[in-house]
């Protein structure tokens, strides 16, 4: 099928042919034969690089162009959303009959925003957890929205995050009956049970453009189902050797390890390998890319990483801070860096294929059972990355065994086998908590009965009876009621407290514990500190506390002798209780080196974390903390003011005294001090100062943008120099 036949405005139809697409693959014909532009729903469960992302385009650009909708793609992570924003951006070439291109916005944070400017836009891309924010917040634009794209729908099975997006398809599809549904993943074992919830159609398609062998490298060769393929093994790791020949071919490689610190080794293992395997003018590239990471940070991963760069190979977990892991991605898209060795995340929906894909560790640490076996799904998705669309005659993913029973079981357990069925996680208390708050807060439900039947159109009941909710629901509501979040009388009401905590995004039992705990400080007359604070959002459910090391609890414990006036509650010492409580007491910690200006390097090796563990505990802590200012403000709480001021030094990791200077964009913890240690305290001292005493604290190029910012437009010294120069010349 050819896209000038298909039924799309004529602007739609060129931008394709214009970016050289001008057929369609069987699977995206499937779904045009399926009613996917005619509004239908549809449900389209196909293989990696098999063009889902264009049938999201096509019901999105109809819509708008036809129909004067809105469309709106949900995914579940931000690096995702990112990757999709710009790629929606090139849609402005698009003009609608207005004269206007098609514009596209983005929304992951803040989640007690109603985002009004939101509704500019004609795309707009979100996470799930901020498109559910957004409907507790009434963001009234949300009833304008006619498409929506649900994409890694798969994720429904996910613990963390399935619950959510379950309940924002539910709450879009009673909003709007008539919206129109297109949800993409390329792994579900019961596609059939997603479609039939969402009353759509389904295409299911093993088609790829490109031919994907999956097989397990043992005995000096890849065994594939009924084919061997012999690799040279130049070194001892397998791994290694399998990239050594992907590179030599003409490839990149993802490898894929069970933990931080096994990818971070294999990256400098691999470097080492296939650094003489590069062009003079290939390391050049990698070294501009290497001299960026280094200037992104001054802690020892960066330059470790930098390091690998150099030599064609990278590291990417969560442990790096996001423009790291952009870098990374970015150069390894351009086919600078060769090879990736990354945790699982990579696998979650980022559009990194490569020519093979090595998977060196198939357990992953549980906390309850130790080291178990990755699912099949998990496994697919990794396994799906290989074989670039264009660029490679064929894809390749390889498990690796280390005896003849592991081969076999290997294959049978993986290659071989179908993915599991995914199941609805939305029978758990946990995430009932929070969901039924909302539902009631923002008019869904205003009864049990209705409440009920709101839960009969979630994919739950569709695999099950929503009576057998019935308990669980039931003892939530009694929480809610006890914790004076609902009302139920003649029905369910929300009180003013519950509203502000659905509003504010966070689990009813942590603005439950916040409560307790302010109360308490006020009860017992505490001295209440930072650390105070910071240990009372630590213990909150919405916070994942930090590790215990073996090395932690001496020093731990000593701190809590030592500040023991500053907490709530300690509870007794050697019971599983105090364990617990040294936990989030350390991640306390981590919040407390922040907000005190504590060099990242010295919070990295004194807490054994990364530098993105850092700023993803500072967002969640500022949540955290912002959310108990306004929980305090609202009920006239004495450390309501403490925490207000806790959540900009937060938001900045900085002292009190600094937070005027850091307002500044482009001056961050760290020049800010610079700044304030020479005596420049306000932005007022510094629209009086001269240009190139500032240049001389914070670096000329800096100091143009911020005195540019603050309207100082003055020359400084290497500017006025370089002018007289090139005046010199004529």
């Amino acid at each position: 099928m050819k896209i000038q036949e298909l039924d799309l405005p004529a602007g739609v139809i060129q931008y394709y042919q214009d970016t050289g697409i001008t057929d369609l693959y069987p699977p995206q014909a499937d779904a045009v034969a399926a009613g996917l532009l005619e509004g239908k729903n549809l449900v389209a469960a196909i293989p990696t690089a098999s063009g889902k992302t264009l049938l999201a385009e096509f019901a999105m650009l109809k819509s708008i162009l036809n129909g004067g909708g809105k469309a709106l793609y949900i995914v579940p992570l931000r690096a995702l959303a990112s990757e999709k924003y710009e790629r929606f951006r090139s849609f402005e070439a698009i003009k609608k009959s207005s004269g206007r291109g098609i514009t596209t916005g983005i929304a992951t944070g803040d989640y007690d925003s109603k985002d009004d400017w939101l509704r500019n836009f004609d795309i707009i891309v979100a996470t799930s957890e901020k498109v559910d924010s957004l409907l507790r917040n009434r963001a009234y634009w949300m009833d304008e929205i006619t498409v929506v794209i649900a994409d890694e729908v798969h994720l429904i099975d996910s613990p963390d995050r399935g619950p959510t997006l379950e309940i924002v398809l539910a709450k879009l599809m009673r909003i709007n009956p008539k919206l129109q549904i297109v949800a993409l993943s390329a792994t579900i074992g019961n596609a059939n049970e997603i479609a039939k919830w969402l009353n759509a159609a389904l295409v299911v398609s093993d088609w790829r453009p490109i031919e994907l062998k999956e097989g397990i490298f043992f005995g000096r060769a890849i065994n594939f189902p009924g084919s061997q393929r012999e690799i040279k093994e130049k070194y001892k790791d397998s791994a290694i050797s399998l990239v050594c020949d992907t590179l030599l071919e003409g490839g990149q490689c993802l490898v894929f390890e069970s933990s931080r610190k096994n990818s971070e080794g294999f990256a400098s293992r691999a470097g080492t390998a296939i650094s003489d395997l590069l062009s003079p003018e290939a390391k050049e590239k990698l070294k501009t890319i290497a001299s960026e990471i280094r200037e992104s940070s001054e802690v020892d991963a960066a330059r470790k990483l930098a390091l690998c760069i150099e030599n064609g190979s990278a590291f990417h977990h969560a442990g790096l801070i996001s423009e790291q892991r952009k870098l990374i991605e970015d150069g390894f898209r351009a086919g600078t860096i060769k090879v990736i060795s990354s945790t699982p995340t990579l696998a979650a929906g980022l559009n990194l294929p490569a020519r093979r894909v090595i998977i060196k560790g198939y357990r992953r640490y549980d906390a309850n059972f130790g080291m178990t076996p990755i699912p099949v799904l998990e496994y697919k998705q990794m396994a799906g990355r290989a074989g670039r669309p264009r660029l490679d005659p064929y894809g390749e993913s390889a498990l690796i065994a280390k005896t003849q029973d592991e081969l076999e079981e290997l294959m049978r357990q993986y290659v071989l086998a179908d993915v599991e069925r995914i199941w609805s996680k939305l029978g758990s208390e946990n995430a009932l908590r929070t969901h039924i708050l909302s539902t009631i807060a923002t008019g869904f439900a205003r009864g049990m009965e209705e409440l009920l039947e709101f839960m009969g159109a979630t994919f739950y009941s569709t695999q099950q009876a929503p009576w057998s909710l019935k308990a669980v629901i039931e003892k939530v509501i009694g929480f809610l009621v006890d914790k004076k979040m609902v009302v139920e009388k003649e029905g369910l009401f929300p009180t003013r407290l519950g509203e502000l905590v659905s509003h504010l995004y966070i689990d009813p039992l942590s603005a439950s514990m916040m409560i307790e705990g302010m109360e308490r400080i006020e009860e017992k007359g505490i001295q209440f500190t930072e650390l105070t604070l910071l240990h009372l959002v630590c213990k909150m459910p919405d916070m994942r506390p930090l590790y215990l090391r073996t090395s932690d609890y001496e020093w731990l414990s000593d701190l809590v002798m030592e500040h023991h006036k500053e907490f709530v509650n300690i509870p007794e010492q050697f019971k599983v209780d105090y364990e617990w409580f040294l936990s989030e007491v350390k991640t306390a910690c981590v919040m407390l080196d922040w907000i005190n200006e504590k060099k990242e390097e010295e919070i990295v090796r004194k807490f054994g974390i990364g530098e993105g563990d850092i700023h993803a505990l500072a967002e969640t802590t500022l949540w955290l903390v912002h959310s108990m200012a306004e929980i305090g403000k609202f009920q006239k709480r004495a450390c309501a003011s403490k925490a207000l001021e806790l959540a900009r030094r937060v938001e900045y990791g900085a002292g009190t005294e600094l937070l005027d200077l850091i307002q500044i964009r482009g001056i961050g913890r760290v020049r800010a001090r610079k700044l304030y240690n020479a005596g420049f305290h306000d932005m007022e001292a510094l629209q009086a100062a001269d240009p190139d005493e500032i240049a001389k604290l914070i670096g000329t190029k800096t100091a143009r943008k911020v005195l540019k910012q603050i309207g100082t437009d003055i020359a400084i010294e290497e500017e006025r120099q370089r002018q007289l120069g090139d005046f010199s010349k004529f």
